[in-house]
């Protein structure tokens, strides 16, 4: 059954914003900064990607645009893995997803580190398409795609929320699309 408001897409259709970018191996890198318990930047090459547990994941994914997909099988790197990895401040609540060209998407940090949250690499026993967003896409599919960005490059820790790209746009903050609740003006609102 689709969430409120959702209706079914053939395929799965491409959907972004800005160009698709050039995909550069030798200067290609994912990092964790901000409040790490550390303080320091953690940075992996993208042939390090390979050493990092796998996991699969099966999720259907849902647009704020009102269209949905089913049946995906995302494989990749277990958001919650960089926690052990890069672990963050004891006062973390939330997380920045970067990706190319400066897009952001701001996540709970329970979002982040649900069981099927997914730094996906393949879909379907394929490799991601770089218009689905090769070389890495983090899958949230309890929440509206736009919080699952393409090309992904960065996971920023911090202490409190900070929204990204599409809530400065009038996207729902949290988007859940089980509440049917997409825009930043229904966000008092209750069900």
């Amino acid at each position: 059954m689709l969430p409120p408001g959702q209706r079914l897409a053939k395929g799965w259709p491409v959907s972004h914003y800005g160009p698709v970018p050039r995909f550069r191996p030798e200067r290609w890198t994912l990092q964790v900064f901000g409040a790490t318990m550390s303080g320091e930047k953690y940075s992996w090459a993208y042939e390090d990607l390979a050493a990092l547990p796998r996991v699969t994941v099966f999720a259907d994914l849902h647009c704020a645009s009102g269209t949905s997909t089913t049946g995906h099988e995302f494989f990749g790197v277990p958001a919650s893995i960089l926690l052990e990895l890069a672990p963050p401040a004891a006062d973390v609540s939330h997380v920045m997803a970067w990706a190319e060209y400066g897009y952001s998407a701001n996540l709970r940090l329970s979002d982040f580190t649900a069981d099927s949250t997914v730094m996906a690499t393949h879909r379907n026993g394929e490799p991601l398409t770089v218009e689905h967003g090769f070389p890495l896409r983090l899958v949230v599919p309890h929440l509206y795609g736009y919080k699952g960005p393409k090309w992904l490059r960065a996971i920023e820790y911090m202490t409190q929320d900070r929204r990204g790209f599409w809530e400065e746009r009038g996207f729902h903050n949290i988007a859940d699309p089980s509440t049917g609740r997409r825009h930043s003006y229904q966000e008092g609102e209750s069900r």
